[in-house]
């Protein structure tokens, strides 16, 4: 071999080796950055799920609040003029007056059952939305009805909360939005999920101008907003359907885990 090849043929193998050394230096580089890329954005997504949870736990925190002020104080303060009211034993002055007080001592009650459930705390999901369903005049302008599928199991409390105000939120949007005379709301025990289905017959919405301002007498998307944020805190997923006098459809998918059978619930936020 030629001296001139011969420090060449030393020399390429080095080359060689520092060429494959500086190229897994790199590919470790850019595994370990988007290692850390991911570790970031986990922890973003965290942050904003521990935001999301603590803005709902706040609301329901003052709903509390605002339920306990209307049940002991203005409905009993109502109760108390009534009393007054009786005492006077003058039916012909105090009959209207009398007839009021009811009515908005029945108010300050629904109130207060909407802002805090009783019937969720002692009985669960599936006997609060029965009896929300119930709620429901018969003979009023729109036709809701509210089924439930599947074997209805117990879930965490504050899971059940929040699917609670979920079935609110889209009950609450259609009635006073959709102008429609039908809603059917589905609640679909599976396995080991929970599915809800909406859908109206109403005015409908174009979802791809839901920032824009609202035309009188129409509908827009942004009753969704909130929808996306519970489901969000429950980690599922949301899909619609809508198109202007089409009407509405909603798809949500809960990945939640149900309570072992017969184990005691209550209801605790904090």
């Amino acid at each position: 071999m030629p001296d001139a090849i011969l420090p060449l043929v030393l020399v390429t193998p080095i080359l060689l080796l520092l060429a494959l050394g500086i190229v897994g230096f790199v590919v470790r580089y850019q595994r370990r950055l988007i290692q850390q890329q991911q570790e970031v954005q986990e922890l973003h997504e965290s942050a904003q799920q521990q935001a999301l949870e603590a803005a709902l736990l706040a609301q329901e925190e003052e709903r509390r609040r605002i339920a306990a002020d209307l049940h002991d104080g203005v409905g009993t303060t109502l109760a108390i003029v009534k009393l007054h009211l009786n005492t006077l034993n003058q039916p012909d002055l105090t009959q209207e007056a009398t007839i009021l007080l009811d009515q908005a001592i029945n108010e300050v009650r629904r109130i207060s059952r909407n802002l805090l459930p009783a019937a969720l705390q002692k009985f669960g999901l599936s006997f609060a939305l029965e009896a929300l369903a119930r709620t429901m005049p018969a003979d009023g302008p729109t036709q809701v009805e509210v089924e439930q599928t599947g074997i209805p199991r117990r879930l965490d409390p504050k899971y059940e909360l929040i699917v609670y105000r979920v079935v609110q939120e889209l009950l609450g949007n259609g009635l006073r939005h959709a102008h429609a005379s039908q809603i059917q709301i589905t609640v679909e025990y599976g396995a080991d999920s929970l599915a809800l289905r909406y859908s109206d017959n109403g005015v409908g919405f174009d979802p791809t101008i839901s920032d824009q301002p609202p035309l009188p007498g129409s509908r827009t998307g942004l009753g969704l907003t909130n929808l996306r944020s519970r489901v969000g805190v429950l980690r599922g997923t949301l899909r619609h359907e809508s198109a202007p006098g089409q009407g509405t459809r909603v798809w949500i998918s809960l990945p939640l885990p149900y309570l072992v059978t017969n184990q005691p619930t209550s209801l605790s936020l904090a």
